[in-house]
């Protein structure tokens, strides 16, 4: 008897975005807000970064049924110095306090060369590369960042003190492929440990520790325990550094002021971020740019690979390339997201 494998539907970038904002509309957002959401979670999706792509329509979802995030807020944005923008998200969806905080930091930076914008009163913002192609496409260098729930603790503690806190740098490439960095401050992020729970599959003791801040295996125990920050001390004083702008600076909540969004669903998180733009045409034309971005690539290309099927790459490289591969040939999602998205846009 011949067993046959159905291969998994793909979906155009189009579709994705559409049944995204749909989706969202019918939770109560405003066709604007829905469309922004859609578009940083479908460019997730397309980066290849799924834990943080379309299937965050669960706990966003859960959230706004719960009353934990405003379907409608009323985001303001005020000008604190001429080049520097404050965000209030009046507790609205992630993504909609960062597209509102991204678009004032480049209209500051258009302005004045550099713009900043810090945003209280947010939610989980999606990844950071979506919002860094975002400003790099338009042509500004940015640094990003964004506070999360509780997860790490301080070097030497015993207990959840600092969140797994992302921060991303962009540099445009003008005709080329942009610098794009992305990373949180842990080992991995908490996902990944739960996606392993779910296949029932042991993690590496790298990645966090149990309850008593041992190194587990066990992706149980890891996730009732704290998840280790890269770089040991190093990666700790880089996570209270993105904490202390994107939610000290910013006037949102910090370290463990900030509600867990799993304990605590239906109370508003107040998260921060901060978005620091710097507008490369005021450096040099787009030539100077780009010719200096093709030997930086370059020089690093270069450099002779230890195993050769696996050669030096550029940050961003990898996601760009799946970017480009998923707008031409769709992008197929896992059949609980689609169930999810299908559900809720109906």
């Amino acid at each position: 008897m011949t067993s046959t494998q159905t291969t998994p539907p793909t979906h155009s970038e189009a579709e994705l975005l559409s049944l995204g904002a749909r989706a969202f509309e019918a939770m109560g957002l405003p066709p604007g807000d829905a469309a922004d959401v859609a578009s940083v979670l479908v460019m997730a999706d397309l980066f290849g970064l799924h834990t943080h792509g379309l299937s965050r329509v669960e706990s966003y979802g859960e959230r706004l049924a719960s009353g934990g995030i405003n379907p409608r807020p009323r985001i303001t944005v005020s000008d604190a110095a001429p080049a520097l923008r404050m965000v209030d998200g009046d507790n609205g969806v992630g993504p909609v306090v960062g597209m509102h905080a991204l678009r004032a930091a480049m209209e500051a930076a258009s302005a004045c060369g550099v713009g900043v914008a810090f945003a209280r009163g947010s939610n989980h913002f999606g990844p950071i590369s979506p919002y860094s192609l975002l400003a790099a496409d338009a042509g500004f260098a940015s640094i990003i960042g964004s506070n999360a729930t509780t997860t790490i603790a301080p070097w030497g503690g015993s207990d959840a003190r600092l969140g797994n806190s992302p921060i991303g740098f962009g540099v445009p490439n003008p005709g080329g492929k942009p610098f794009l960095l992305d990373m949180a401050m842990s080992v991995v992020a908490r996902a990944k440990i739960r996606n392993a729970l779910k296949r029932g599959e042991a993690i590496p003791d790298t990645w966090a520790t149990d309850s008593h801040g041992v190194p587990t295996t066990d992706p149980r125990a890891a996730l009732d325990g704290f998840l280790m920050p890269i770089g040991g001390h190093k990666g700790y004083g880089l996570a209270l550094m993105v904490d202390l702008f994107a939610g000290l600076l910013s006037n949102a909540a910090y370290l463990t002021h900030v509600k867990s969004w799993v304990d605590a669903p239906d109370q508003p998180q107040n998260l921060g971020h901060f978005f620091i733009l710097i507008d490369t045409r005021r450096l040099g034309s787009t030539a100077w740019l780009a010719e200096r971005m093709t030997d930086f690539a370059a020089i690093l290309h270069g450099s002779p690979a230890v195993q050769p099927d696996r050669p030096v790459i550029v940050p961003g490289e990898l996601e760009l390339a799946r970017l480009e591969r998923h707008r031409a040939e769709g992008l197929a999602l896992d059949a609980e997201t689609l169930r999810l998205l299908y559900r809720y846009a109906a």
